[in-house]
């Protein structure tokens, strides 16, 4: 990874901006920034310096691990210190993400400051500067991502001679869950979803210890964490024999899905891409059971920027990953959701979570 060149994007959109220094605090973006892993960080950032501070926990772990910045170990605060810092830098005002800073931090930021400084140094970011960066990832990343996607498919292609009727949606995670950490994975990227018959049509169905049924749709969406970068993908399997409802449904969410896929490119807008998706939903009758958008970035975090839903005006660009996920939720009978993560290519998008997506029962 090239912290050095992710620190030099940033203080070219620094000086852009007229910032001298900024305080970033958002631990996924301390690691982007300079390598750092620890859950004790603030990246202290102005114009031709850079240092982060933390606490002596990690004194080892930080020297190893941060590239492009001075360790400092903080006594007490490192957050306070680091505040502390940026004002004997000689920055006349420091920049913060307010996404990402509560009122209680901002508060002990202030308390790191002389008190001629504490009512205005400190200012906030019109636009999240490291977010917007990591939308686009390096070939470094894109690699990570594309491992921990086809780990991701290779833990559905294990659990799927579990998935038989009776057995708990707890049970089915479970074993999710273990074959992750058996491949290698540091862990899931967020609570598995086993969705089961009418709770299928619940869009965030954790598991459950209800039983799989005889017949019905079962849903399951998880991801795992690879060296940091997080996967996210969702198959919705059948138990029994189908319907001609649920066929109908299950057909007409896939060909939804393949279309926002086949709309991703460089320039298309966020917008456009969900238009895909529920254009093809509308004509079948369905789209008013589609609740959700279509889908998000994906990264060192599971719910990244650029967002994919309706009038989103973002543009797609290479390097971007995002998820495509349309689905739909029909009360009291049944939901269907079909996921992939694409990277946008320079010629379109590369699904990275090639896992069969035709309709399987079991």
């Amino acid at each position: 990874m090239d912290h050095l060149r992710r620190i030099r994007a940033l203080r070219k959109q620094m000086q852009l901006l007229k910032n001298e220094a900024m305080l970033v605090t958002n631990l996924p973006d301390v690691r982007y920034l300079c390598g750092f892993t620890g859950s004790n960080a603030a990246l202290a950032i102005t114009l031709n310096r850079a240092s982060l501070f933390t606490d002596g926990r990690y004194t080892a772990q930080a020297k190893e691990e941060t590239k492009g910045a001075r360790v400092v170990i903080a006594e007490k605060s490192a957050l306070r210190d680091a505040c502390s810092w940026l004002e004997d830098s000689g920055a006349a005002h420091a920049q913060f993400d307010p996404e990402q800073t509560t009122v209680a931090a901002l508060d002990l930021m202030r308390e790191g400051l002389s008190k001629a400084k504490r009512r205005s140094f400190f200012q906030p970011l019109e636009k999240a500067l490291v977010s917007l960066l990591r939308q686009v990832k390096d070939a470094d990343e894109l690699l990570l991502m594309e491992n921990a996607a086809l780990l991701g498919c290779n833990l559905f292609t294990a659990v799927l001679p579990h998935i038989q009727s009776g057995i708990a949606e707890t049970e089915i995670a479970a074993d999710l869950e273990f074959f992750a950490r058996s491949l290698g994975a540091e862990g899931m990227s967020f609570d598995t979803i086993v969705a089961s018959g009418k709770r299928s049509a619940l869009p965030h169905g954790r598991a459950t210890e209800t039983k799989l049924p005889r017949n019905g749709f079962v849903t399951l969406d998880f991801g795992v964490i690879l060296k940091g970068y997080c996967s996210d993908m969702t198959r919705t399997v059948y138990v029994g024999k189908p319907g001609k409802q649920e066929l109908f449904a299950y057909d007409a969410v896939l060909e939804a899905q393949e279309a926002a896929v086949a709309a991703v490119r460089p320039g298309a807008t966020c917008g456009e891409v969900d238009n895909a998706a529920r254009s093809v939903l509308l004509k079948a009758g369905l789209a008013k059971y589609f609740t959700h958008s279509t889908g998000h970035g994906v990264g060192l975090e599971i719910h990244e920027q650029p967002r994919v839903a309706a009038k989103q005006d973002s543009v797609l660009e290479p390097g971007m990953v995002i998820t495509i996920e349309p689905g739909i939720y029909m009360e009291g009978k049944f939901g269907i959701r079909i996921e992939d993560m694409v990277a946008v290519t320079e010629s379109g998008g590369k699904i990275l979570t090639p896992a069969p997506k035709a309709m399987i029962q079991l």
